[in-house]
């Protein structure tokens, strides 16, 4: 096993041999190389959210709020072992060739644990959904796959962004987040303080904004007296990219640059991805800062690089070939993760669609033959795309089965270059499905349309999304399909919540990843039944939201809405049909036996919920256990699910956590509401417990 201690000893052995220029210089994230100390030289920047990304050809997964529909944490952690596998292939055949850019590194800037908190966001699809237990689970065994157990860390991971940070992406540099203590403690803080302590992350990042008045890269409050004070973290922290500026350019914290460097630094900001670190010595000349505040960064950085092996000739990634990228043994996981993640949102029969009557299928749609629709945003570049018409078509021919294609509309109307109405093609549309036994309408919306400030091309420019709409030219191909189509299956590509009202069945793709195309058309086709569930609330209508800027958990997420959602959280319909029976207690965890009673082959996800009697408890029961199985016809199973160990807790007011002494279990298939039990038929069973 890795030791820390010994890594850390090797770290401040080889800082104190370096000048003060020379350790100032290795706190930026493209750190120069010192050839007389053997150190070359190191970009700390890579980034593999789902796959290996920006970094040429890698194996491209589902995008992370796909991967959260999964409720699956062991094919998390292999999931992560694969990318892991792929980012130290490529590092080893990139340094080889001098190649030490941005992108190469083995210091991996993921997973993004933020909670997702309003569907207004537009990074929410970078993340694992609204519920900190769920992150908390998905991103420790995200983590841990990435790490490795060997003798070196295999990557190093990062959780980013602490803490507070879900929007809005237009003001995100000058933005201040207000989170009282119930909500830091409940909701915001959680899944960092579980990846810090459980899942031993070996890197933390901040936000652009301020949390509570202090700018979160150089906050005392989050990174002295919480990260490395209360919970002991014990691995480097790095600002987000040029956050350390906007102390001064946006925050008007500080004046000056020298000013925002000493404030990161004092702090514990170790790694400054951006430039004003630069102002260090100058921070220093003027009394700012002592020396041994960059010395200590220094070494917490060099640690690192230490336990990565970076300095050894003996760990044992370093033999991992090129070849081991793009695998067809990735490939094959690839295809698993994205029919996992799909979540069927209705079905009024037609569904699985059976090749044997049908002789002509339409797919139409902007999103039918894109590949925006499959990747998500922070993504590598597959050399196995098959987009959703494509993975449809290779089925449909192979059974004899026509397609006819069309676009249909533009994926959305660009008021600035102003798109005609003849540019859409919605006569070729109708008359396709008026030909068609049944059409299968790809719509919704890709990275472009929602994304991070900065990165996108959309008509609002931040990133984030101003109602649950799709755009207008999608609604208006919706409205003629559901008029000319036979049988109109409506797969929506999107990483958020949307209101999408036509159709006779809806699958909800999110960013499926390189192999969605198959992954689709063997869930239309029944060849696998859909599994997944919903990682957040479907709500009906922006205007059931308060403010986007309020970041009270009051009237947000599954735990807090007072209305009617359009679909619930963890909400999922399937092929086949799942009994469970015979609930009980087990020190720590519920047992219950699991029956496929369908005919078909499939998996279930056990959900257990906790309600108890306390003014501090949430509005409605909250998650605290989720088990994936798979089961075949008939198959019986008695499954333990182990539960969140602060299930007999709850958060007070001033954000301390309190015993409960009752608990009433909900051990169901999804959340125990009663819109879930209208949806789906299934009640789930109630389990008493006092502590």
């Amino acid at each position: 096993m890795r030791s820390r201690e010994e890594a850390a000893r090797k770290a401040k052995e080889l800082v104190s041999r370096m000048t003060l220029d020379e350790k100032a210089s290795q706190l930026k994230y493209d750190a120069p190389a010192i050839p007389r100390l053997g150190i070359p030289a190191y970009n700390w920047w890579n980034e593999v959210l789902h796959g290996v990304a920006r970094a040429g050809t890698a194996t491209v997964f589902p995008q992370a709020i796909g991967l959260a529909a999964m409720f699956d944490e062991d094919f998390q952690e292999t999931i992560a072992s694969a990318i892991s596998e792929e980012a130290r292939a490529k590092y080893n055949g990139q340094s080889a060739h001098g190649d030490r850019d941005i992108y190469k590194g083995l210091t991996v800037w993921s997973p993004n644990i933020n909670i997702f908190r309003d569907p207004r966001w537009g990074r929410g699809h970078e993340t694992y959904g609204e519920d900190p237990y769920l992150t908390s689970r998905l991103g420790i065994r995200f983590i841990q796959g990435l790490q490795g157990s060997g003798k070196y860390l295999k990557v190093a991971a990062c959780s980013k962004h602490f803490a507070v940070h879900s929007g809005p992406e237009a003001v995100r540099h000058e933005f201040n987040a207000v989170a009282n203590p119930k909500d830091m403690n409940e909701t915001y803080l959680p899944a960092f303080e579980a990846t810090v302590k459980e899942g031993e992350v070996e890197s933390v990042m901040g936000a652009y904004n301020r949390v509570n008045g202090e700018p979160a890269c150089g906050s005392e409050t989050l990174l002295k007296k919480t990260l490395r004070g209360k919970w002991g973290f014990r691995g480097h922290v790095v600002s987000d990219c040029w956050a350390i500026a906007d102390f001064h350019t946006h925050h008007k914290i500080t004046a000056t640059a020298p000013e925002s460097a000493a404030l990161a630094i004092q702090n514990g900001c170790d790694l400054n991805c951006g430039v004003t670190y630069l102002h260090l010595l100058q921070a220093l000349q003027d009394g700012l800062i002592t020396e041994d505040l960059i010395t200590t960064a220094c070494e917490r950085l060099f640690t690192t690089r230490f336990l990565l092996g970076l300095f050894a000739e003996d760990c044992e990634y370093d033999q991992i070939p090129v070849t081991a990228v793009d695998t067809d043994e990735n490939a094959a996981l690839a295809l698993k993760a994205a029919e996992k993640s799909m979540v069927l949102l209705e079905n009024d029969g037609t569904l699985p669609l059976d090749p044997g009557k049908i002789r002509t299928v339409a797919v139409i749609g902007p999103n039918a033959d894109s590949i925006p629709a499959l990747e998500g945003n922070y993504n590598g570049t597959s050399s196995r795309y098959v987009t959703f018409l494509e993975g449809i078509r290779r089925y449909c021919e192979a059974r004899g089965i026509r397609v006819l294609y069309s676009l249909g509309a533009h994926l959305f109307r660009d008021r600035t270059s102003g798109l005609a109405q003849a540019d859409d093609r919605l006569a070729e549309a109708a008359m396709y499905a008026e030909a068609a036994d049944v059409t299968i309408a790809c719509v919704g919306l890709d990275a472009g349309l929602e994304g991070e400030e900065g990165d996108t091309g959309n008509e609002y420019f931040s990133g984030d999304k101003k109602d649950l709409l799709i755009p207008e030219s999608q609604r208006k191909l919706l409205d003629v399909l559901q008029k000319s189509a036979k049988k109109l299956v409506t797969v929506i590509a999107a990483g958020s919540s949307l209101n999408v009202p036509q159709g006779d069945a809806k699958i909800l793709a999110w960013y499926p990843g390189q192999a969605g195309g198959t992954a689709l058309a063997n869930l239309l086709f029944g060849k696998v039944s859909p599994s997944g569930h919903l990682p957040l609330t479907f709500y009906q209508d922006i205007k059931d939201l308060p403010d986007f800027e309020d970041y009270s958990t009051a009237n947000r997420t599954y735990r807090y809405f007072n209305g009617t959602p359009l679909y619930p959280f963890g909400f999922g319909l399937s092929y086949t049909r799942f009994a469970l029976s015979d609930a009980r207690w087990a020190d720590g965890a519920v047992e219950v036996r699991a029956e496929n009673i369908g005919k078909m082959a499939g998996d279930a996800v056990i959900q257990i919920y906790a309600a108890c009697d306390s003014p501090f408890a949430p509005a409605h029961p909250r998650l605290c256990g989720f088990k994936r199985i798979s089961l075949k016809p008939g198959e019986a199973a008695d499954v333990r699910v182990p539960l969140d160990a602060l299930t007999d807790t709850v958060v007070n007011d001033a954000g301390e956590r309190v015993k409960v002494s009752r608990i009433t279990f909900y051990v169901g298939l999804n959340q125990p509401d009663e819109l879930s039990v209208r949806l789906t038929g299934d009640r789930p069973l109630t389990l008493e417990k006092t502590f």
